[in-house]
């Protein structure tokens, strides 16, 4: 097998980890001024992209933090969710009366004593919601895990005795109870399939093909805080604190599930303990939630258990892939066809995407896609970190490793051979694709040259080594989103919005484009998030956020420029009142002069003068002319989202993922020893937060690979490993030495200020990369996820 590397190394910038650096996960709703540390500590006013440390966590290491579930209300009473034990069929009775009898209970709510929940607007048809169900409204059993009932008690203990004192008498029926079952019946979605010129007869006139099948498990997103609530009803509306990766979403989803004006719910979200999409719709328990505390008239707290979180909403769901891909003795392919089955709920739809990736990533002129659903007595599915890239990557990585091994071509090279000048789905320009670079870096940092690429060629001692490689992609999502900077005469700037952060270093960034844009020290600048009362932004997904908020942020710093100038040009009472406003100019957080070099008077001094204790500036990214209808949609539902190509341009972050993985011979045990890789996000914002995200993303990578799988029983349906103890994730022990390298340049014709996706890169591409690096390793060639060393025996 030939080894050549004949293409540049320009334009890196290595950016080496060691171990334990990784952030705090979360965010604040207030934070302090100084709370920023810079690295180093000597630059007085940070610009984005300085390495600043992430603004709260001094408060989540120190306990100061308060999340949504330890908001300490008044009167408070405690709902305690009760879950089938069936698959399928209806509940005959549930018999409560000895539940409430024990001393505290207020209520127990079933479909006999119901609380009247409406269906919310799914994101697919234009709302905030990500599954239509609404528990306790019939008796029809619909998954093993089904809320169906709600115990409300003055105290949490007493709740959850209650709870197990109900006696349910069930009718069952026949459940289809995963993607494997003979009586599953596969539905095609006609309109998200892709296909141009003749994918048959391209593959007949292939020198080489492979035809593969992968499949993928059923993955949940299990972040550390739990899935839990607190709805406060008052006289006639409420207040929700709710871990939330898009509080407008959740308000419009709580308005629907009670019927009532969206004027009258608030969603606040001061924390969140990471999410990885699971937090972006506002989940039934919810619904019971709110629904409680307008009956009792008193605030109710509802929190999931840790296995109640596994059925009482979806993660990633199964999926299988078949793929055919033909090529020329050369290399160069002819046809990709790809066809893909994903889990979805009885009576709901959810699409894995797995031809996002499949479609843009290398030139072909024949190609054609087929996505199918098939429905399941389960949860219904919703997004993990990467949905549809994630697995579109595993299937179509995978198969051109393959087929470089059936070429006798490096597997680096055969990419290259076949590389996509324009985005072959719709040929349109790529707006900026540093993916060569990232080949280049990534190999050059693993050592990819040096190896022996022959399979089961390498090893030390009883260990065999292998080495993958993957590449990735993941689309540019954009919605308009507002901000608004409040000066304070005192000096503090205040940056307020809508949106929250989940770990991903929101407050810190915004406070760093507020600061960069005004010229201000950042110390100054507190940034409040999380609140409908704010101005609004759109979700916390789709690795949007930062660059939604940095655009509105930076356009209300310039309109704050623009106001400032004229406030000291026209009122009487500033002391440049006499100068014409083109005389003026805004620098380094002051205004002076035009013909004096420097100096000049602060904001906060400017504010004084004029008598004014603050002044509100707005700014953000709608188009010219866009109504408070659009606004409100952008900030309540996904009508608004802007995909990938939106003006004629296709945009993209992208990634190359390279790995050295060590089999023992005798036990088939894998470790991942070590992970590198390259990154285009196009303009880096603060790389220390953006190392962080690109490396949890490759963590959760190697727990898809290697770990991470629900098991269903399948004589009832029930999640046998739903919890932490049988459900295994990455622990630090299983974490190899990581480096991280960024190539992106930035793309002004993605967002306004040159940045792309980081929050979901990381994840694309690591499972294949670690599958290819244990067929290099082992010359075994493993095509179901997780890879455990039952299948490599």
């Amino acid at each position: 097998m030939t080894q050549k590397n004949d293409f540049a190394l320009d334009r890196r910038t290595v950016m080496k980890l060691g171990a334990g650096v990784a952030a705090v996960a979360g965010a604040g709703v207030n934070l302090a001024p100084g709370a920023f540390a810079a690295e180093p500590a000597t630059a007085k006013i940070p610009a984005l992209g300085s390495r600043l440390s992430r603004a709260e966590g001094p408060l989540k290491v120190s306990g100061q933090a308060r999340y949504a579930i330890e908001q300490k209300l008044e009167n408070m009473a405690y709902g305690v969710t009760v879950q089938s034990t069936r698959p399928a069929g209806r509940i005959v009775t549930i018999d409560t009366s000895v539940a409430k009898a024990v001393p505290g209970i207020l209520d127990v709510y079933t479909f006999q004593n119901t609380l009247k929940i409406n269906k919310p607007t799914v994101y697919s048809k234009g709302g905030g919601a990500t599954e239509e169900f609404t528990p306790i409204q019939d008796d029809v059993v619909r998954f093993n895990g089904m809320h169906i009932a709600l115990v409300v008690a003055e105290t949490f203990e007493a709740a959850t005795e209650a709870a197990s004192l109900l006696k349910v008498e069930y009718e069952d029926g026949d459940a289809i109870l995963d993607i494997n079952d003979p009586k599953a019946k596969a539905q095609l979605i006609e309109p998200m399939g892709a296909a141009w010129g003749d994918a048959a007869a391209g593959l007949a006139s292939a020198d080489v093909k492979v035809d593969v099948t992968y499949t993928t498990a059923r993955e949940y997103n299990v972040p550390m805080e739990p899935h839990a609530t607190i709805a406060s009803w008052d006289n006639g509306k409420i207040t929700v604190w709710e871990p939330s990766q898009w509080v407008g979403g959740a308000r419009s989803v709580v308005a629907e599930f009670l019927g009532i004006d969206i004027e009258n719910v608030r969603v606040i979200s001061p924390y969140v303990g990471g999410g990885f999409g699971s937090k972006i719709g506002a989940h039934p328990h919810v619904g019971l939630a709110c629904a409680a505390s307008r009956k009792l008239g008193r605030p109710v707290k509802v929190s999931l258990t840790r296995p109640q979180t596994f059925t009482g909403l979806g993660g990633r769901p199964a999926t299988r892939q078949t793929l055919s891909i033909g090529a020329l003795k050369d290399g160069k392919i002819t046809s990709i066809v790809h066809e893909s089955w994903n889990e979805t709920a009885i009576d709901e739809v959810h699409v894995e995407a797995c031809n996002n990736v499949t479609k843009i990533m290398y030139a072909t002129p024949n190609f054609s896609t087929r996505l199918n659903v098939v429905p399941v007595n389960a949860v219904q599915p919703g997004w993990k970190r990467g949905p549809g890239e994630n697995p579109s990557a595993y299937a179509l990585e995978s198969a051109i490793d393959e087929l470089a091994y059936a070429l006798n071509m490096d597997p680096v090279t055969l990419r290259l051979a076949n590389w996509a000048e324009i985005d072959p789905s719709n040929s349109m320009p790529w707006t900026t694709r540093q993916l060569r670079e990232a080949y280049a870096a990534g190999a050059e940092g693993i050592g990819w040259w040096k190896r022996n690429p022959v399979p089961r060629s390498m090893r030390e001692g009883r260990e065999l080594i292998g080495y993958g490689m993957a590449a990735g992609s993941y689309p540019m999502i954009r919605t308009a989103s507002e901000a608004k900077l409040v000066f304070h005469a005192s000096g503090q700037i205040e940056v307020l919005s809508a949106a929250t952060d989940m770990g991903t270093g929101t407050y810190t960034i915004l406070a760093q484009t507020a600061a960069d844009a005004l010229g201000v020290p950042v110390e100054t600048v507190v940034v409040r998030l999380g609140d409908t009362a704010l101005p609004r932004s759109a979700l916390a997904g789709g690795s949007q956020q930062a660059n939604n908020l940095s655009g509105a942020v930076d356009k209300a710093a310039r309109n704050a420029r623009e106001a400032l100038l004229r406030l000291a040009a026209s009122d009487p009472k500033s002391p440049l009142q006499s100068l014409k406003l083109a005389e003026l100019i805004f620098e380094n957080g002051a205004i002076r002069p035009t013909r004096r070099p420097a100096g000049g008077i602060s904001i906060a001094q400017l504010l004084k003068a004029v008598g004014k204790d603050r002044l509100e500036i707005e700014g953000n990214t709608f188009a010219a002319g866009a109504t408070e209808d659009m606004k409100n949609a952008a900030d309540r539902s996904f009508s608004q989202l802007k995909g990938p190509v939106e003006g004629g341009v296709s945009a993209h972050s992208w990634c190359a993922q390279f790995v050295e993985v060590r089999v023992d011979e005798d036990f088939g045990t894998i470790r991942v020893k070590r992970m590198v890789s390259a990154f285009d996000s196009g303009r880096i914002f603060n790389p220390k937060l953006t190392e962080s995200q690109w490396i949890s993303g490759m963590v959760m990578g190697l727990g898809q690979a290697l770990l991470e799988e629900g098991y269903v029983d399948q004589r009832d349906g029930r999640t046998v490993n739903a919890n932490f103890a049988d459900y295994a994730v990455p622990v630090n022990a299983d974490v190899p030495d990581i480096q991280v390298i960024s190539v992106g340049i930035p793309d002004m014709q993605a967002t306004a200020l040159g940045g792309k996706g980081v929050g979901e890169i990381g994840v694309v591409g690591v499972a294949p990369a670690i599958g290819n690096a244990v067929y290099h390793a082992t010359g075994k060639r493993i095509r179901s996820l997780p890879i455990t060393l039952e299948k490599l025996a």
